[in-house]
């Protein structure tokens, strides 16, 4: 029995979704020795004769056609990749995930860890891609940046740090909102000297001061970028009025708030405006506090000094109900081959290209593990079939809609 196979090159077209020519080499005339092939064999030759055939059909059409090519086209389009590893704050480029250093010496949510055990893991973190770094002078109070401080000392040039003001301290405890102008400078010359720099990169209104209009802090804050101690403003936790007010005094490069798949309430507005107004969106929390990197299960429970005992969100009953949240992303990441925490992270890159987690860790295993969530793809109906699948789950111990729009 003879047959014939055709060698068909079809150059750059699924890559592109571009018709090119079509080249034919010349035909091959293989015979055929023994009838009795093994099944593996046979199942190529099916193949091989299918590509054959739907070729042959090709030419016969003259091509495939170009609605086809612009359907492969658009549905290529409609994916959308993680693979850039840098995202804009504004004008300020920083890697497309950052570093929340809150937790390494604070106790919020974790013992405090020694400098000793943190720089390894801030100076790893920028090895493995980190450029963008979260502390605050409360964070301690102070010892954070100190930490944060001497860990970037030798790369300060190749990094951004971010620091927020905004409190008063009274024998090294915080003791209230302070954003009076005097106060602040005298904040940044703290931060400064602490972080072992002459500038801050971005720095930020931690909490809003009732007692301060929020224009005469934007105004401050002007102040210190004209004399080169600030590069960048920041607000963190305010509404979108705020938000419009303060911009028009001095520009503002990035709002921090919580933002996650089970804390979604800055999509009432707030996304809208940064978007509006050039703002970056950097979400804190973007894992749940953990729990949407597998860290708890319906069992946990938690001391009464421990600040998940304080969380709405982690009360035993919460705990339970959001459970099926966290099953949910469970399923997502076997579908992707990726972890919890990295479909939790790769779903905020997702929905707007001016969004960069802060993720916090006290481990640079977890630092490797989030970084690579900006390699999870999702395609758009991936997203809606996400989105309408986790819309459905009532969870329990998160802030309402409406927060959005009132200062915290």
């Amino acid at each position: 029995m003879e047959f014939y196979i055709m060698l068909i090159h079809l150059a750059g077209y699924f890559s592109t979704g571009i018709i090119c020519p079509i080249f034919i080499s010349p035909i091959i005339k293989m015979k055929k020795e023994n009838k009795q092939k093994p099944n593996i064999y046979q199942g190529e030759i099916n193949r091989r004769n299918f590509i054959t055939k739907s070729a042959i059909a090709g030419i016969g059409l003259g091509a495939l056609s170009f609605s086809t090519a612009s359907a492969k086209r658009a549905e290529s389009e409609r994916e959308i990749s993680n693979l850039s590893k840098k995202r804009k704050l504004g004008t300020l480029e920083v890697s497309a995930i950052g570093l929340g250093c809150m937790s390494m010496t604070s106790g919020s949510y974790n013992p405090p860890r020694s400098k000793e055990e943190m720089i390894p893991v801030i100076r790893g973190a920028f090895d493995k891609g980190v450029t963008f770094f979260d502390t605050a002078e409360v964070y301690g109070p102070f010892t954070d940046e100190e930490i944060v401080g001497e860990a970037l000392a030798p790369i300060r040039d190749k990094v951004v740090i971010a620091s927020k003001f905004g409190f008063s301290f009274d024998n090294g405890q915080r003791s209230g909102r302070n954003s009076q102008p005097k106060h602040i400078k005298q904040a940044v010359e703290g931060m400064l000297k602490r972080l072992k720099t002459d500038r801050i990169d971005l720095l930020y209104l931690h909490r809003l001061d009732p007692d301060v209009p929020i224009e005469e802090v934007a105004g401050t804050v002007k102040e210190l970028i004209q004399e080169g101690k600030a590069l960048h403003f920041g607000l963190s936790e305010v509404a979108p009025d705020t938000m419009r007010k303060a911009h028009q005094e001095q520009k503002v490069s990035a709002l921090q708030t919580q933002y996650s798949l089970a804390e979604r309430f800055p999509e009432n507005q707030i996304l809208d405006t940064c978007e509006e107004l050039g703002i970056g969106f950097v979400p804190w929390g973007p894992v749940f506090r953990g729990f949407l990197g597998d860290k708890f299960n319906e069992f946990s429970r938690f001391s009464e000094d421990s600040r998940f005992a304080s969380v709405a969100s982690f009360t035993p009953e919460a705990i339970n109900q959001n459970m099926a949240l966290l099953k949910l992303v469970r399923e997502w990441a076997m579908k992707k081959d990726a972890t919890p925490a990295q479909i939790s992270l790769a779903w905020l890159l997702h929905q707007k290209p001016f969004i960069v987690p802060i993720p916090g860790t006290t481990k640079l295993h977890h630092v490797d593990e989030n970084m690579k969530a900006t390699q999870v793809k999702f395609t758009s109906t991936e997203l809606e079939e996400f989105r309408t699948a986790f819309s459905k789950i009532e969870l329990a111990g998160v802030r309402t809609m409406e927060s959005a729009l009132k200062d915290q």
